[in-house]
């Protein structure tokens, strides 16, 4: 564990709920302005290495068992990220469920004021939409998954690819955007 997370722990200000045999790395990030180690739970025996992070006006991470998230991958949310058990996620990776700024340019630009002198805003619209990663996906280096997409159980997303649309069970994406290349068939064990 590392020692920030730790120090805000004891203190009674994580920002997330660890599961059993779970680790941050020193590089992991969690970011939770309310403090509300519910907002971010990380099932068990999970290992993180990038960025958790969830809006103040709303979001949550949900991570099920034996996830990895691997060094410099982002996972925002301002509504609901949910993923599975057994994910895989690669470095660089970017998760989010909103668009994380206003289009119009001028609440674009109050929503910088904002978060550049008292924070992130607590009441905002980003138009956000759940994200959700069924068990035993993989997602390549590099790739960015985009709000309201569902990935399927055991789905692969190659890496680099942008995800805007769902991804089927069982299949492999690649590309921007990202298009089926295969389709897996799941091996009885």
């Amino acid at each position: 564990m590392n020692l920030h997370f730790t120090l805000r722990r004891l203190l009674g200000r994580s920002g997330a709920r660890l599961g059993a045999g779970s680790s941050l790395s020193a590089s992991a990030r969690i970011l939770n302005p309310l403090s509300d180690p519910e907002r971010i739970r990380i099932g068990a025996n999970c290992r993180v290495e990038g960025e958790l992070f969830v809006f103040a006006h709303g979001g949550r991470i949900n991570m099920g068992d034996w996830c990895y998230v691997g060094p410099n991958t982002r996972i925002w949310s301002a509504s609901n990220v949910n993923i599975g058990h057994r994910v895989l996620i690669s470095h660089s990776v970017n998760i989010f469920d909103s668009l994380t700024h206003p289009l119009d340019p001028v609440a674009r630009h109050a929503q910088f004021r904002q978060i550049s002198m008292y924070g992130h805003p607590r009441s905002i619209d980003l138009d956000e939409r759940p994200v959700m990663i069924g068990d035993d996906a993989w997602i390549g280096a590099g790739t960015t998954v985009l709000r309201g997409v569902v990935i399927g159980a055991r789905a692969v997303v190659g890496a680099g690819a942008v995800v805007t649309q769902d991804v089927a069970p069982d299949t492999v994406v690649v590309g921007n955007p990202a298009r089926v290349v295969r389709h897996l068939v799941a091996e009885k064990t």
